[in-house]
């Protein structure tokens, strides 16, 4: 099976409660995000809570990406109004993750390019996205699809 040909086949669509399993046992799955997810029945209530918050949210929309009624990614994007730029609408592009077994087919590439799509259908002037340092490998993917390096990202846990 071509590699491309699965990127072909990829859909796209909003993210539903039944999803929420594959999700979060893709987050777990990712050791160097570092967010400490784990598929644990005894915090299954705490994903669930912050999917339902999530969904009820006009300005968040939170989508998967499935390829032969498999969940192998997921992102969500995030729009907001500033006062910059004329109070331009900004989209944030959050979770950006494919499956560890799915990696480097194209899949993700097509993923981004749907979020971009549906940012621009939005209104979005622009769209924004942090990526872990340590994270070398997916900073050129993004480079790649036209994402540049402008800005510093800093945080703190709170």
């Amino acid at each position: 099976m071509s590699l491309t040909r699965d990127a072909d086949r990829l859909s796209v669509r909003l993210a539903g409660e039944r999803d929420l399993p594959a999700l979060v046992a893709m987050f777990a799955a990712d050791d160097l995000g570092g967010h400490g997810d784990t598929t644990a029945p005894d915090v299954a209530g705490d994903y669930l809570a912050a999917f339902r918050a999530i969904c009820a949210n006009p300005a968040t929309r939170l989508y998967v990406a499935e390829l032969d009624g498999q969940v192998v990614g997921t992102f969500q994007l995030v729009l907001a109004r500033a006062l910059p730029s004329r109070g331009a609408l900004r989209a944030i592009l959050e979770a950006v993750q494919i499956a560890p077994d799915r990696r480097s087919g194209g899949l993700g590439a097509r993923m981004v390019q749907c979020a971009m799509a549906e940012a621009s259908a939005a209104g979005a002037a622009t769209l924004a996205l942090t990526s872990n340092m340590r994270r070398v490998d997916a900073h050129r993917f993004y480079e790649k699809l036209g994402f540049s390096r402008s800005h510093f990202g800093f945080k703190i846990t709170l």
